[in-house]
């Protein structure tokens, strides 16, 4: 383990060396917060609450997701360049678990957007923002539990897209569309409570709403600890099927791939 902690810990140490960069990863973060919060502050036109949800309750999940956003935070084109680079065989030479080097890079490169840029952001927006607290110091840890769950959930969903680089000349186009369609299924940009019942009820029978509203409902306090444990029993299914799915086109991939150069 302590060989893959070091992929994380270089890439956090890579991204520091570029400070103008994440001096900007910090501007665009804490401008993405401010219009998104303008333009939820005008829907609401001054009412505190609508439909039940409060402007506390939009706010706090929208920062909770920009915080998330940045935690999951991944080099989804990694997989491709290899391949294309026809590095990939020195790659799978190497003493490591493929996946779990790319999985503990992505962390280090999430942990570095949380510290840089995701916490200055929360911080100054906790000044003028109306953020709601934990419903309890109980849920703290076990909205971390979920956080966990939920970025493996979205990083196996990446990884069988990234297969896709065995077979198509570019996957960056599923990326693009992958990412468009869990942002606004997850609950990222719009949260799901101001979605129609009909989508809410079929979203429960995908793995989206496991990676931003489960941690979301479990800070706000919206589950007690039966439907709580159920949401937990959900991601692990998820993880347990994406994972099994990744598998199956990580391994047709290493079957069909051919390298020529030298």
């Amino acid at each position: 383990m302590t060989r893959y902690l070091s992929f994380a810990a270089i890439k956090f140490r890579s991204k520091m060396a570029y400070r103008f960069d994440y001096v900007l990863g910090t501007l665009h973060t804490l401008l993405l917060f401010v219009v998104y919060w303008s333009i939820y502050k005008a829907l609401y036109g001054g009412a505190s609450e609508v439909d039940g949800v409060t402007f506390s309750m939009v706010t706090t999940s929208f920062i909770i997701s920009l915080g998330l956003s940045s935690a999951f935070e991944k080099n989804e084109m990694f997989l491709q360049d290899k391949i294309k680079q026809g590095t990939i065989a020195n790659e799978l030479l190497k003493p490591v678990n493929f996946k779990l080097r790319i999985l503990f890079e992505d962390m280090g490169e999430g942990s570095f957007n949380v510290v840089f840029n995701f916490l200055p952001t929360a911080v100054i927006a906790s000044f003028f923002a109306e953020l709601q607290a934990p419903c309890s110091v109980l849920h703290i840890p076990l909205c971390l539990v979920s956080v966990i769950l939920g970025y493996i959930v979205l990083w196996e969903i990446s990884f069988i897209v990234q297969s896709w680089s065995f077979t198509l000349f570019s996957v960056w186009g599923l990326i693009t569309i992958k990412n468009v369609i869990i942002n606004i299924l997850a609950g990222a940009y719009i949260p799901m409570w101001f979605m129609p019942d009909w989508l809410r009820n079929a979203i429960r029978w995908t793995p989206f709403d496991s990676i931003y509203f489960t941690p979301v409902q479990i800070y706000l306090g919206e589950l007690d600890g039966s439907e709580i444990a159920f949401h937990f029993a959900r991601q692990i299914f998820w993880i347990a099927v994406l994972w099994a799915v990744g598998e199956y086109f990580w391994r047709s991939g290493i079957k069909k791939l051919v390298v020529q150069g030298g």
